[in-house]
């Protein structure tokens, strides 16, 4: 059996809570294919600059984005592309859950 320390599996619980907020996602997803900056962030999610500037703390504080000053813009970047990875395992098990519960509906209805 895999022990994990109670420690780690905080960190772990932390993480998700990062992830756990629609905002926040949309925000990873408009820095899917590439570094922007705020006011580009905005435009892609219809977020306020307030609401995106506090994802965006959250998420580089979570080591998830990371920020880089440019003159007098800053830049935000994923920093490890594998949480699209995670996203894209969650969303195909919702999928997969989502067509089971149709098909028992389906079944009800004869």
């Amino acid at each position: 059996m895999l022990e994990v320390s109670p420690q780690a599996l905080e960190q772990v619980a932390d993480y998700f809570k990062v992830l756990s907020e629609t905002s926040r996602l949309r925000v990873l997803c408009s820095l899917k294919y590439g570094t922007k900056n705020v006011m580009e962030i905005m435009s892609d999610t219809g977020l306020g600059q307030a609401n995106v500037s506090q994802h965006l703390r959250i998420l580089t504080r979570a080591g998830i984005v990371s920020r880089r000053p440019e003159g007098v813009s800053v830049y935000y970047e994923i920093v490890d592309p594998v949480i699209f990875k995670l996203c894209e395992i969650v969303c195909d098990r919702l999928s997969i859950r989502l067509e089971e519960q149709s098909q028992q509906l389906q079944q009800l209805e004869f």
